[in-house]
């Protein structure tokens, strides 16, 4: 269970993206924080004044999380990617169409240019971004042309060579006039790769001359010039904090690193895998995955498996995938996913530059996702196997895995039905969750129900290894004190079966004090993980059952059990009905008499007997 205040003390004091869940686990919010730590907490401190709408949504939270970032502008464009991807409810102010800029580098062009752009196209041109300052990406553009000299014309070179002019920049001195033939195509590459090399961040170089040149302009006072040149170098130094969350290129890339650590336990590790998905070139979310590994596993093995597992089971492959580190089998796993996909799909471990980094901010995700999931893992530990040994203590019993527990849910006596839940290791087991429609008793009887869906239970023959009721529990809860499990050991008796039973003893306030266990009630403190698993059983018995119930209403059924069996119309039912007076006279008269019966034949007769007479129902799903 998400804890809010425990939570909240472990978020770090870094740069983030944080994500707020309502109890439906949607995405109601996204926010960026150059702390997560001191962001997040506001929003649940009743002293700050929040204003309606965050007040609203606070309500609304059940839980979060975040991903980290190495800087406030890493964590603007993320927060920009999964907003745009997830819509969330409360991001009101966020939801326009705005676009961060781009800087476009025609490489595919005779003689490249270097231009704005709003958004990344598939024109075989190199992009550069997506940033977060207009004003800097023009400011650097500007300063590319001028110390590289590069045209920012339109015209389609060599074609248009010499038919015009050459234009102000030439005269300006900030073009070399390819448009007049003035430079080889292979010199103006030249000035076009380090320009590239320039928007790639080494920018030292080019800082350092502006350094020079804004010191010489302040010492023979050219204070508007220095000014210039100091402007020029903050939106270099603007520029120059690279946007690792960003792709520069359009492709799909999965990014992946594990986090591992020893646990207590000498035979398992804990690891964590953590996927980052990019699409389009921007990261639009991710997940994690906890893994328990045999002890000395390495993390190319850990790495290895994820691959395999979690790509048999996802419909969609990327083109390229970006691994912490390399893996004996990868090119096997590049030639089946490849295979898969219909497309080559390459598998890199890259070691340097921004993708690189992009692989070491994953690692450092699951490294902090690891650290809270072996907290959390403890206290659900505490919650299911620690409680399941305060059970045991109070009972006096030992090796308690399964328990089995059962109530009875009707309106007046009309469709009464009985539930059947199942937990093991303290946690429930839905897939053995079973339902039961009455059918031996008549009215609001709650005893004779229950000892109806006991018997059912305890006689019905499992259909193999993996049906729910091929395995016997090690303990019955029974919703109630005395009477209910007195019922229980009448069954079980008959049957010859030894199994504890227990009931759950509840105040005059509907509310679980205490164990009812070998004709003695046995208190319990209710402040107990023991106590809450025994509240979380009981609860969930009957609101399976109170659940059967609503379904069955909720299918406008007639309220009669006759109406089940197969061949038994509405003439039938009223026949037997005006003949036995009750249900449970049908259920007691012979073949002979039911085919006695007005509007009844053999062949109905024999359906009516058999339905009341069999223990089992075909289904095995719903008794």
């Amino acid at each position: 269970m998400f804890q809010i205040e425990e939570e909240l003390k472990k978020l770090p004091a870094k740069p983030g993206v944080y994500i707020m869940h309502d109890e439906k686990d949607e995405i109601i919010y996204v926010g960026k924080a150059v702390s997560l730590k001191n962001r997040v907490r506001q929003y649940f401190q009743s002293s700050r004044n929040k204003g309606a709408k965050i007040e609203q949504m606070v309500t609304h939270i059940s839980r979060f999380e975040y991903i980290i970032t190495d800087s406030e502008l890493e964590a603007l464009v993320l927060e920009c990617n999964l907003i745009k991807e997830h819509r969330p409810k409360y991001n009101t102010m966020l939801k326009d169409d705005k676009t961060y800029p781009f800087i476009k580098v025609t490489v595919n062009e005779a003689y490249p240019r270097v231009l704005f752009a709003r958004q990344m196209k598939k024109d075989k041109a190199k992009y550069f971004g997506p940033y977060t300052s207009s004003g800097a990406v023009k400011d650097v553009i500007e300063l590319v042309r001028k110390i590289y000299k590069v045209r920012s014309c339109s015209r389609t070179l060599p074609r248009d060579c010499g038919k015009e002019r050459p234009c102000l920049y030439h005269h300006m001195q900030q073009c070399t006039a390819p448009c007049q033939g003035n430079v080889s195509q292979e010199e103006y590459r030249q000035n076009i790769d380090k320009a590239i090399r320039f928007l790639n961040g080494d920018t030292q170089e080019i800082i350092g001359e502006l350094t020079d040149k804004m010191q010489a302009a302040s010492d023979e006072l050219r204070f508007e010039d220095a000014a210039g040149y100091r402007d020029l170098i903050n939106s270099i130094r603007k520029i120059g904090e690279r946007q690792k969350i960003t792709s520069y290129g359009e492709e799909d890339k999965d990014i992946i690193a594990v986090a591992m650590d020893e646990s207590e336990d000498l035979r398992e590790q804990d690891a964590v895998v953590q996927v980052f998905f990019m699409r389009g070139g921007k990261l639009i979310g991710r997940d994690h995955f906890f893994l328990r590994v045999a002890r000395g596993d390495t993390k190319e093995q850990v790495l290895s498996s994820f691959l395999k597992q979690f790509y048999a089971g996802t419909p969609f492959i990327p083109r390229e995938i970006m691994l912490q580190r390399e893996i004996e089998d990868a090119q096997v796993i590049e030639d089946w996913l490849s295979s898969r996909r219909k497309q080559r799909v390459h598998i890199r471990v890259p070691k340097k530059g921004t993708k690189e980094k992009l692989v070491e901010l994953a690692k450092e995700n699951a490294q902090m996702v690891l650290s809270k999931d072996r907290e959390r893992i403890k206290r659900e530990e505490g919650r299911t196997i620690g409680a399941v040994k305060e059970v045991e203590d109070w009972l006096g019993l030992t090796g308690l895995v399964r328990m089995e527990a059962f109530d009875i849910s009707n309106i007046s006596g009309f469709e009464s039905v009985g539930s059947m839940v199942v937990f093991e290791k303290g946690k429930p087991k839905r897939s053995d969750y079973r339902k039961f429609k009455i059918k031996w008793v008549q009215g609001p009887n709650d005893y004779a129900s229950m000892e109806e869906v006991l018997t059912r239970r305890f006689t019905h023959e499992a259909k193999g290894e993996f049906d729910s009721f091929a395995k016997l529990p090690d303990l019955i809860l029974m919703d109630g004190g005395r009477g209910q499990v007195n019922i229980a050991l009448k069954v079980l008796g008959e049957l010859g079966i030894q199994i504890p039973v227990c009931g759950m003893v509840k105040d005059d306030h509907h509310r679980t004090r205490g164990l009812y266990f070998n004709n003695v009630e046995i208190p319990i403190d209710t402040s107990s993980e023991g106590f809450h698993l025994i509240t979380r059983i009981q609860d969930e018995a009957h609101r399976f059952a109170i659940e059967f119930h609503r379904s069955l209403r909720g299918k406008e059924q007639v309220h009669s059990v006759l109406d089940d069996i197969p061949g038994i119309g509405e003439a039938r039912r009223k026949a037997l009905m005006r003949k036995f007076k009750s249900i449970e006279n049908i259920r007691d008269a012979s073949l002979e008499e039911l085919t006695m019966t007005e509007a009844m034949n053999a062949r109905s007769a024999r359906q009516v007997y058999d339905f009341f007479h069999k223990t089992e129902n075909n289904d095995g799903k719903s008794e």
